[in-house]
């Protein structure tokens, strides 16, 4: 969804049509919601002087034209189709081409842009939280189709009208100045302050990141963006403009994939558009040099690094569940990365499609995968989730047996979110003890069916739980940030707006329940205090496995 081009967040079919048949020429197109299936899009092309919409199909793990081929994000998806001109077709055959990009209305999807904000809610959030220099831009509510840019200067907040409106276009503040773009003129005034008829310089130094939030501030931002707007007429917001903006940074992440798209790792693709970043992919090590792509598999490191120091552990792996022909990898993978720890979160069959061949034994059974031997030595189900304990060895080498702690979530439904985050706040809470029990142990290895929808949302929920832990309820956290920064080691991490909008919930029940637990800590600290004599032994934290109280069944239950 690049910056204020072919995607349209506010427009019906029938203003679609307008806007191409008297904006457009032949091959014109626009990407926008749709409006009979919330959730997926349309996209809409002018052929001659008739308009042709299709519907776009976001499952929540992928993108598709309704069975076409499969993208990790809808800006992937637009540029395919652009560039392989022959592959969509009209009933009678009719090639459909996408040539030229609509341009959108929208001024802009910088995180300067504020959109719907009154004046008052504008001086307030600055004068509030602000810093002199901090600046955003809003929409005039007295003139419909100016913009407000509200500054914050050493005394007081500071306001310039933008009035845009001009027949040709431009944007200025009343100076000489005009730009082309709401985005020209700010970086032109972030250099060349502004001065008043008063005498007061303005100078523009930051901009107001409407997305970043204190913590323990999340539930006022959740019911922020909950509001429904008063008149039905308006266009979406909330969740919705907020991950919308979100996707229209997609176009600046699309790095090099060549690795996946070789001719000899084609077949090792599930979706054969989903592919890793070559920058950030897991190479297998353990490879024949003989063999071309031996060294291939659908993964990418996510470090966490890139947001601050990880206590446990710096790096998650993200991949796609496992093809037939790629088991034999993915343990190479587990074993040479030093995983004890694997995440799926999806079934092996949902709505009668396979999502993920199965990669281990049966319980109390081995099975040799290459030169990994995996046996199934225990199976503990839980209300949302087994646990399975595996020994795995390799058949070529002395080495000592290694336990993979493999937790399946089964109670996450196929193109949807879990009801209440809590279920998986719980068995994230359970994976992150195992993991922290293991000395020196690898990265955790999490995915699902693609390994970008469900995959993307429990890591960055995980990330976000991470820094909440070191850094106390009081930090500042950047939901859309941080999965952008996500996004940019794996393509389109985190898939819809309904898993979005989970993240949300998640972070907020995991902080109400921190914050009840530190007051019950609270309560207890004084308690113990009445009791100072008493000593206790002192507990030990040394187990490097997790204790599996459940009881192993024989394979002829």
């Amino acid at each position: 969804l690049c910056s204020s081009r072919w995607f349209h967040p506010n427009i019906t079919g029938i203003e679609a049509e307008q806007l191409l048949l008297t904006r457009g020429v032949h091959g014109s197109f626009l990407a926008r919601p749709s409006k009979s299936n919330p959730g997926d899009f349309t996209l809409s092309i002018r052929r001659n002087s008739e308009v042709t919409h299709i519907k776009i199909q976001n499952s929540g793990d992928y993108y598709d034209l309704y069975g076409g081929e499969k993208f990790a994000t809808l800006a992937e998806l637009v540029q395919y189709y652009t560039e392989q001109h022959d592959l969509l077709r009209e009933r009678n055959g009719d090639v459909i081409e996408l040539k030229y990009p609509l341009n959108c209305k929208d001024p802009t999807s910088e995180r300067w842009y504020h959109g719907h904000l009154s004046g008052r809610d504008a001086e307030k959030l600055l004068m509030d939280k602000g810093k002199p220099g901090s600046f955003l831009v809003r929409e005039s509510q007295s003139k419909p189709g100016d913009f407000v840019l509200s500054v914050l200067t050493n005394e007081e907040k500071h306001e310039n009208v933008d009035r845009k409106t001009k027949q040709d276009g431009k944007y200025d503040v009343g100076g000489g100045e005009r730009f082309d773009t709401l985005a020209d003129l700010v970086d032109h005034y972030k250099k060349n302050p502004m001065v008043e008829k008063s005498g007061i310089v303005v100078h523009l130094k930051q901009p107001f990141n409407a997305t970043r939030i204190n913590a323990a501030n999340i539930e006022n931002r959740v019911k922020e963006l909950n509001k429904v707007a008063d008149n039905s007429e308006k266009p979406k917001q909330g969740f919705w403009e907020e991950f919308e903006v979100l996707q229209q940074q997609e176009c600046k992440l699309l790095y090099p994939r060549k690795e996946g798209q070789r001719a000899e790792n084609k077949s090792k693709n599930r979706y054969k558009n989903i592919l890793p970043f070559d920058t950030t992919r897991v190479e297998i090590r353990e490879a024949d040099t003989d063999v071309p792509g031996s060294d291939y598999i659908n993964a990418n490191y996510i470090r966490v690094n890139l947001l601050g120091p990880r206590n446990t552990s710096n790096v998650f792996i993200a991949t796609q569940g496992c093809l037939q022909n790629t088991v034999v990898d993915f343990w190479k993978m587990v074993y040479q990365e030093n995983t004890h720890v694997i995440v799926m979160t999806t079934k092996e069959m949902e709505r009668g499609r396979n999502k993920c061949v199965r990669y281990w034994p049966d319980l109390n059974a081995t099975k040799e995968f290459g030169k990994v031997s995996v046996k199934n030595v225990e199976e503990c189900p839980a209300q949302d989730y087994i646990l399975r304990e595996l020994e795995v060895t390799r058949l070529d080498r002395r080495e000592l047996v290694r336990y993979i702690w493999h937790y399946q979530y089964l109670s996450w439904p196929d193109h949807g979110v879990p009801n209440e985050p809590g279920g998986v706040l719980s068995f994230l809470e359970q994976v992150n003890r195992t993991q922290s029990a293991i000395p020196d142990t690898g990265p955790i290895v999490v995915h699902c069916s693609a390994g970008i929808g469900r995959t993307g949302t429990i890591i960055v929920i995980d990330i976000l739980i991470d820094i909440i832990n070191r850094q106390g309820l009081d930090c500042d956290i950047d939901i859309p940030k941080t999965i952008q920064r996500v996004r940019q080691q794996r393509s389109g991490m985190v898939q819809t707006e309904a898993q979005y909008k989970f993240i949300y919930m998640a972070v907020q029940q995991y902080i109400d329940t921190a914050q009840k637990r530190l007051e019950e800590e609270q309560r207890n600290k004084t308690k113990e205090g009445e009791y100072s004599n008493i000593k206790y032994p002192q507990m030990t934290n040394a187990r490097s496995k997790p204790n599996m109280t459940c009881v192993s069944r024989s394979s002829s239950v």
